[in-house]
């Protein structure tokens, strides 16, 4: 059995390198949801139109981990209270959303940005949508980190998010 949930939190390259190490993520894929265009092209992303975001499909096993393992580690690796930014990326392609796909999905979200707001000194912006349509990007955009580990923003942006995660996972 396989559940999906899609997330964006700023550069897809950065989410799908983390949640390809997650245990239970069987894969992810990087792409676009949320925007009112069809078949959106990263050019058209990027110019701010379209209304997506980056974001990251993932599939997983919920025997071996759980849609709220997911939740927290999407708010562990990414600044849910920025808007329309993370790091020096800005534009609104890379807001903070979590695309729900059921109502469980929905209400798990809503209750952990309740949950965490405590913890943050600002608000928490991150959105809940319905996913209504997620679009793949093109293939260049895929497994990025993995192909490209000595690109500048690989090693200076992903690889720290992905050590810092790893290292979570090896204290538990």
């Amino acid at each position: 059995m396989v559940n999906q949930a899609t997330f964006a939190g700023g550069c897809f390259w950065c989410t799908e390198a983390i949640f390809l190490r997650v245990p239970g993520v069987t894969k992810v894929v990087s792409g676009y949801a949320g925007g009112q265009t069809s078949n959106p092209d990263y050019r058209s992303v990027c110019s701010g139109t379209t209304g997506h975001a980056e974001c990251c499909q993932i599939d997983f096993d919920p025997t071996i981990t759980s849609y709220e393992t997911l939740l927290r580690t999407f708010f562990a690796t990414h600044d849910p209270t920025t808007l329309n930014r993370q790091g020096n990326d800005s534009g609104t392609q890379y807001r903070s959303v979590i695309f729900h796909q059921d109502e469980s999905q929905k209400n798990q979200a809503t209750s952990m940005i309740e949950e965490l707001q405590p913890l943050y000194r600002q608000p928490i912006v991150t959105e809940v949508q319905e996913l209504k349509i997620f679009y793949p990007a093109e293939d260049y955009h895929q497994n990025y980190f993995a192909l490209h580990p000595d690109e500048g923003y690989c090693r200076y942006i992903i690889a720290p998010k992905v050590l810092k995660l790893e290292k979570s996972f090896t204290e538990q």
